[in-house]
């Protein structure tokens, strides 16, 4: 996640300023994966928040969608190597 922190106080080197902007920041979601799982088909998924999505080029967009179907399609193929192994591997009896 990403914090959204307001500008760091004036020129004046006000520090207990830039901490208390610094606390007061909040999360915003820029971005984000999910994978899940239906029996054994894996299926990943990306999302943008909305406006940052408004606010890049029509470039930018395209070369954003093509990161992320690379890191969707590592991803899923990871989680699903692993669930592979885990579903493969007897059970113990610890």
């Amino acid at each position: 996640m990403a914090r959204a922190i307001p500008p760091a106080g004036d020129s004046n080197g006000n520090s207990s300023q830039a901490a208390a902007s610094e606390s007061s920041g909040k999360e915003v979601e820029l971005l984000r994966v999910l994978v899940s799982r239906k029996g054994t088909q894996v299926d990943a998924q990306w999302a943008i928040h909305p406006q940052l999505k408004q606010d890049l080029l029509p470039q930018e967009w395209q070369e954003v969608t093509d990161l992320m179907a690379k890191v969707t399609g590592i991803v899923g193929a990871q989680f699903s190597q692993v669930l592979m192994r885990a579903d493969s591997e007897p059970p113990s009896n610890a």
